[in-house]
């Protein structure tokens, strides 16, 4: 069954989910492994986010669309490229929850946004039991470009759908294409207030990379997400792994199959 849950709040539990946050943290997450990155710890909040600091890590994240001023890196996927360290920590506001929120109750945890579309759609094709596409949102409301994808990735998997999914696909269906459905977006209309008109454009591009994030293991309330192991870098070396996961004093750590 292909379910789809248009809100963060509305996550429940389901063998697979899907994590969508097209602007824009599932795309920096996406862009950031594809570049070299050979994790991403996804942080509860940005307090969190900093705690996490070590030789290696580079901090990434956002405030009202904008990097925090301590923050090495805002949440603009080109900015991933090329990688500076071993990990990059990501800290946003509504991406960063549902991945986190998804973790607590699905079996399963992969990150999609238009930029590894083709390769997320493969992937999903080999998946059993059910399947929740789970739209992130923005500041607790169901957002036009999250539901866009969503649809978009209902619409190519083949098993029984609810009114969730095909809802989504008729909101898909509504757009010419990608670029159409993120400009009327509240997201999109916020990023280009703030000057990151860039990323909206950025986001729309479609399945430019063959890299499927994947949570491979928790850490308390950090979900550590990598590359599957049948996709491959968009790079042909990847930086070496000198930041490694340092389990210590940020919480027991939970592996995810």
């Amino acid at each position: 069954m292909i379910d789809v849950a248009f809100r963060g709040a509305d996550i429940r539990p389901a063998a697979t989910a899907v994590v969508i946050d097209v602007l824009r943290a599932t795309t920096t997450i996406t862009m950031a492994l594809a570049s070299g990155y050979e994790r991403v710890l996804v942080a509860g909040g940005l307090d969190q986010a900093r705690a996490l600091r070590a030789d290696g890590r580079v901090l990434a994240g956002e405030h009202k669309c904008e990097r925090p001023p301590d923050f090495d890196l805002g949440n603009s996927p080109e900015e991933t490229a090329p990688p500076r360290g071993a990990e990059l920590i990501l800290a946003t506001t509504n991406g960063a929850p549902a991945i986190v929120g998804a973790v607590a109750v699905c079996d399963e945890v992969l990150v999609a946004c238009l930029a590894n579309e083709d390769a997320v759609v493969e992937a999903l094709a080999s998946r059993a039991g059910d399947i929740l596409i789970v739209c992130a949102g923005t500041n607790g409301d169901a957002t036009v470009e999250d539901t866009y994808l969503a649809g978009r990735l209902s619409a190519r998997l083949e098993a029984p759908k609810t009114d969730a999914a095909l809802i989504a696909e008729a909101v898909a269906a509504a757009y010419p294409g990608p670029i159409d459905a993120l400009d009327v977006s509240a997201g999109a209309t916020q990023l280009y207030i703030v000057g990151l008109g860039a990323d909206v454009t950025f986001c729309a591009q479609e399945s430019i990379t063959s890299v499927v994030p994947r949570v491979t293991r928790t850490i308390g309330n950090t979900a550590v997400l990598e590359a599957q192991p049948e996709t491959e870098h968009m790079l042909e070396e990847s930086v070496p792994a000198s930041g490694s996961i340092d389990a210590a004093g940020i919480g027991a750590e939970k592996q995810h199959p």
